[in-house]
């Protein structure tokens, strides 16, 4: 579930699939609710294809509207190392740097690093039609109430280099490091939080 400032906002639904050997694809549909219905798309969808390359997430493709209904589409090239597609409503094409990600898939190199007991200071990602550095930082471990009951968790923070924009995230190591509980801060204020409903393997 999802809220915004304190107000129920909707659903999100986070879905991982094998798509073949050593290939996946990672997807997020959010449905708004109520009010938010005025504000945002009511149903906003966005999928990483990724591929394991010796263990390492490479992104391969990435579809998706953002909240402006404009479309995002990013083909990864890594034998040129580019990127292309469009995005933000401008064309995308970009020189790719080595573990490079997109906004899908870098969730899924961020927890694999904390299930390898590392995390990278910083990562690039696509964000729009820019290629960009985002830091990562481990800042402790927590226990928290969740509706799977109490669960130890490790928590990391993200955030573009520069941004006051943080994303901080609260992930069990006893559920193979899935995401519980996320926040999105601005400043000193809350202005998102995602909170685990539920959970199917």
């Amino acid at each position: 579930t999802s809220e915004w400032k304190g107000m129920s906002a909707g659903t999100t639904v986070l879905e991982l699939r094998r798509a073949g050997p050593d290939l996946y694809s990672y997807s997020s549909t959010s449905n708004a609710r109520g009010v938010f219905r005025m504000a945002f798309s009511e149903t906003l969808t966005q999928t990483s294809t990724f591929r394991l390359d010796d263990g390492v997430v490479q992104p391969l493709t990435f579809r998706g509207i953002d909240e402006k209904e404009r479309e995002i589409r990013l083909d990864f090239d890594w034998t040129n190392m580019k990127v292309s597609g469009v995005a933000k409503g401008n064309v995308v094409d970009l020189a790719l740097t080595e573990g490079a990600q997109d906004a899908m898939s870098l969730q899924i190199h961020t927890l694999r690093s904390l299930a390898e007991g590392k995390v990278a200071p910083t990562v690039s990602m696509i964000d729009g039609d820019k290629l960009k550095d985002y830091e990562l930082r481990l800042e402790g471990n927590d226990r928290i109430e969740t509706a799977l009951g109490e669960l130890d968790t490790v928590i990391y923070t993200s955030r573009r280099a520069g941004s006051d924009r943080v994303t901080k995230t609260w992930v069990a190591p006893s559920l193979g490091y899935l995401p519980v509980k996320a926040e999105r801060i601005r400043g000193k204020k809350k202005e998102f939080t995602l909170l685990l409903e539920w959970l199917d393997r």
